[in-house]
C-alpha cells in the first residue's frame, strides 16, 4: 500500500499510511512552523523502529530473553571530499550514528550478535545499499 504525502501550510505535510495519518515539518529556523517531526526526524525513527522490532522478532526466534531495546540514532551531512572513509564521487555523504542497549539476561556474544541483526533491518538495508527511485504513473 503506497504512502501518501500532502503539503498543507508552510513546509507542514500531511502523511497518510493505510488507516494512520501524521505529519511532518521543518524547525522555526529552517522557514518551518516547527509543528511536527522533521521528515529526517522521521527517517530515523522509522529506522530505530525497524531495528528493535527485528532485534526483538530475532531473539524471540532464538529464545532470548531480550525484555526491552533502546535505540538512540542521529546523522550529519558531510561533503563527499572531506569524509575520510569515503573514496567515491558523490557530492554528499551522510553519517548515522547509533547506540543500542538490550534488556534482559544476555550475555555479550547475544548482545553482540544483536547489534548485528539490527544492521540488517529492511530499514537499515534500504539505506545502506543502492536505490533506485522509479516515477509511479499517476491516476
Amino acid at each position: 500500500m503506497p504512502v501518501s504525502i500532502t503539503l498543507s501550510a508552510g513546509t507542514r505535510t500531511n502523511i497518510s499510511i493505510r488507516r494512520h495519518k501524521f505529519h511532518s515539518d521543518e524547525p522555526l529556523e529552517a522557514g518551518g512552523s516547527d509543528s511536527a517531526p522533521t521528515p529526517g526526524e522521521l527517517m530515523l525513527g522509522a529506522l530505530g523502529s525497524c531495528m528493535a522490532i527485528t532485534c526483538k522478532l530475532y531473539a524471540g526466534r532464538k529464545g532470548w530473553d531480550l525484555t526491552g531495546v533502546e535505540v538512540a540514532l542521529d546523522y550529519e551531512r558531510f561533503r563527499g571530499r572531506d569524509y575520510p572513509a569515503h573514496a567515491g564521487d558523490e557530492l554528499y555523504v551522510h553519517e548515522v550514528r547509533e547506540a543500542l542497549v538490550f534488556h534482559g539476561d544476555l550475555d555479550d556474544k547475544q548482545r553482540a550478535r544483536l547489534r548485528e541483526i539490527a544492521g540488517k533491518c529492511p530499514i537499515h538495508r534500504l539505506l545502506a545499499t543502492p536505490t533506485y527511485f522509479v516515477e509511479l504513473e499517476q491516476a
